[in-house]
């Protein structure tokens, strides 16, 4: 995997995705997300917060682009693990505050509120479709803010109320919500 943007852009990372319960987003997909992104965020002034982080990647790329800090929440601790070994070599290990609890969890119990919500859970999760709701019920992101949920066919936000556009790459859908 790869950083596709920002002062870390090239950079490479292999996590031992095959021994994991996760699925990261393809390089594709995420450079695509990311050029959206990039026209609606001002990178360096949000405050983010990744949902099933697995990799890292989303927080790398966020990094990468200037936000100063990212939330990082998993509750696979070598995942984790991981993004902290990662982080380190990359030399952000400042810029990302890594949590290993369930998103439920974090949820339930964080006082912040975020800019910029990323969750990419894995697909087969129970519950995906209430995942919207319980964000924006707990009024974790900011007014103006914007969370991007990673799903799959299986699954159709376009018309919860809050949904702003879906995007498509490949088996990969983005579903926008403000």
């Amino acid at each position: 995997m790869r950083i596709n943007g920002g002062h870390l852009k090239g950079r490479s990372f292999y996590p031992p995705a095959n021994k994991w319960p996760t699925r990261p987003t393809t390089d594709i997909s995420r450079e695509g997300l990311f050029n959206i992104l990039q026209n609606i965020l001002d990178f360096e002034s949000i405050h983010m917060l990744d949902l099933f982080g697995g990799t890292g990647a989303h927080s790398y790329e966020m990094i990468s682009r200037g936000c100063p800090k990212t939330i990082y929440v998993d509750s696979f601790k070598p995942a984790a693990d991981f993004v902290r070994k990662t982080a380190t070599s990359f030399g952000i290990s400042n810029q990302i505050e890594i949590h290993i609890k369930d998103y439920k969890n974090f949820i339930k119990h964080t006082l912040l509120a975020f800019d910029y919500i990323f969750a990419g859970p894995p697909y087969p999760l129970p519950g995906i479709d209430q995942i919207p709701d319980i964000i924006l019920g707990k009024n974790l992101l900011k007014s103006g803010g914007l969370f991007v949920l990673e799903h799959n066919q299986e699954h159709d936000f376009s018309k919860h109320a809050r949904n702003t556009q879906v995007r498509k790459y490949g088996e990969t859908i983005f579903s926008f919500f403000q």
